[in-house]
């Protein structure tokens, strides 16, 4: 069969490792990043506008935002993550970049609840492309000694495009509305919330032919282990989604040869989630949230019953090790109080501190790009610095975030004085976000060159059920309870902020529980793979040894 994977043949061999085009790169992706979080994040600024033209709920805006988004930003990552993992990572990006925008700027076109759900499901699933490529892209292209700079660099996009999000929108809101305080006088009856999505949308396609331009790196370079490409990625990608949908999941898994306690189990699980999040929807309300994230849930399950059979080494460095499935909960844990009060924040100060969209925007869009900058780039450096003197520095990094970030939102919401909350809430944008870089070098240092995309999209994939789809929503499902019990709007939000903070309770006790093991799970990788049935060429392991 013809080789459908062009990745033998870039020119990558000259690349400087760390050099000046490996800091062209991380800058261009840095970017890509921004592009990425301001089509997620600015549907925050614009919640208030949407819910009054649309009539719709807290709850509802939650599920726009969160789980709309996260369940197929989540199931599609692992498909893609494959794809990452055995084709040419900067064409992934490049194309995902001009679907996702282009999803953002039809958002636009949207009149009702549904069709703007239809279009957030396509930014996530354009979205899901990006960031398991980049994280596998940029440990090629720098040593494990910076690893956790470059990608806590890469990660600052985050807090840089939600504060741009954030800013845009609330100067396009005011500007719109007004100069046309009544839509029917306005070109083509547009409302600042749709010309906020174009506005944001459209520019990402020109960035998309720039990323395509990029050299891609050899997969391993960075380390000395350099993998054989793929001669058929995407007949691979095409099998990883079939081992995730539901259907096809079963079919894939009678050809992997399960058997028929493979099989029963899989049906028992399906039962089982839809037992479970049925009957969440009786008890809070809101099908399409609790059908899309059982849904969610059960694909994830599929897919990671077939990686035990198509991949067991795979399987085993992810499943079979413990700093990793504590990290993997426990920092998905803390991301629900951060995507939480991330979103409700824009909506917090319109509420309860009578503030304009335009300053609202502005003083959050700042906080959150420049203190997110400082915040992830400071914990990145501070995990590297660490890691000279001991394996556990990166997870120090993200518990003292954890611990450090949850006084400042705590202030940031009971406070009444309205420049005292701005300033927590530069604190709590400064510190929350140490932890992004120490994370992503943690997946990737726990596994093979080969392995990373992957493991990148499941760990993506929690932080998405439990952080994106769950905090927003959560907190949206609170406050409408407040509200329905006599609180007013803001005092119904304050108070379903405060209860989500809860979630870093678990989440403390789980990255301690990950501090204990790490050192044993980094020293045992190479030993852990080869037991897991992987082939380790003796010569790449010295020259991995002598590189990090």
């Amino acid at each position: 069969m013809a080789n459908d994977n062009p990745e033998e043949k870039h020119d990558s061999d000259d690349l400087n490792i760390g050099g000046g085009y490996a800091k062209y790169v991380l800058a261009v992706l840095v970017l890509v990043y921004v592009f990425n979080f301001i089509d997620r994040q600015i549907l925050s600024i614009l919640a208030e506008d949407i819910k009054a033209d649309l009539g719709i709920t807290d709850a509802q805006i939650g599920f726009l935002y969160g789980t709309a988004f996260a369940v197929f930003y989540a199931v599609f990552g692992i498909p893609l993550g494959r794809l990452a993992d055995v084709w040419v990572r900067k064409n992934l990006i490049s194309i995902g970049l001009m679907f996702w925008s282009a999803m953002t700027a039809l958002s636009g076109t949207a009149r009702g609840f549904t069709s703007l759900a239809v279009y957030r499901i396509g930014v996530g699933v354009g979205e899901a492309s990006a960031t398991p490529a980049a994280f596998s892209m940029l440990s090629d292209y720098f040593p494990p000694k910076l690893r956790t700079t470059a990608l806590g660099i890469y990660s600052s996009g985050v807090y840089i495009g939600a504060g741009i999000g954030i800013f845009l929108g609330g100067v396009i809101l005011d500007a719109w509305n007004g100069a046309f305080p009544d839509p029917a006088t306005s070109p083509f009856g547009l409302k600042g919330w749709h010309v906020a999505f174009f506005t944001v949308g459209l520019p990402g396609l020109v960035m998309a032919i720039w990323v395509w331009t990029l050299k891609e790196p050899k997969r391993g370079q960075s380390e000395g282990m350099v993998s054989v490409a793929n001669p058929h990625p995407f007949r691979e990608t095409w099998l990883e989604l079939q081992a995730i949908l539901p259907f096809f999941n079963l079919a894939s898994l009678y050809r992997l040869q399960a058997g028929s306690k493979g099989l029963l189990l899989n049906v028992a699980i399906a039962i089982g989630c839809a037992l479970v999040f049925y009957g969440l929807y009786l008890w809070l309300g809101n099908a399409a949230q609790w059908t899309a994230l059982g849904i969610g849930v059960y694909c994830a399950f599929s897919w990671a019953q077939g990686l035990a059979r198509r991949d067991p080494a795979t399987f085993a460095m992810i499943f079979k090790c413990r700093t990793l499935i504590y990290f993997l909960i426990g920092m998905p844990c803390f991301a629900f109080i951060g995507y939480g009060a991330g979103f409700w924040a824009a909506p917090f100060f319109l509420r309860v501190h009578g503030v304009s969209a335009a300053e609202t925007g502005t003083v959050l869009g700042l906080s959150a790009a420049l203190g997110g900058w400082l915040g992830v780039s400071l914990g990145a450096i501070a995990a590297d610095k660490l890691r000279q003197y001991t394996v556990r520095g990166k997870l120090y990094v993200a518990i003292s975030a954890v611990i450090l970030s949850l006084p400042m939102v705590i202030m940031l919401l009971l406070t009444d004085d309205l420049i005292t909350a701005y300033i927590f809430n530069f604190l709590f944008a400064l510190l929350s976000p140490m932890w992004l870089g120490p994370g992503a070098a943690t997946i990737n240092d726990l596994v093979l060159p080969r392995m990373r995309a992957i493991a990148s999209a499941f760990y993506l994939m929690m932080i998405t059920f439990i952080g994106l789809a769950l905090g927003p929503f959560m907190m949206g499902q609170i406050s409408d309870a407040f509200i329905a019990t006599g609180s007013d709007s803001g005092e119904g939000l304050r108070l379903g902020m405060l209860w989500g903070l809860s979630m870093a309770v678990p989440s403390v006790m789980l990255i301690f529980m990950a501090i204990l093991n790490i050192e044993k799970d980094e020293a045992s990788r190479l030993e852990r793979a080869r037991a897991a049935g992987e082939v380790i060429d003796p010569a790449s392991v010295a020259q991995a040894n002598a590189l990090s």
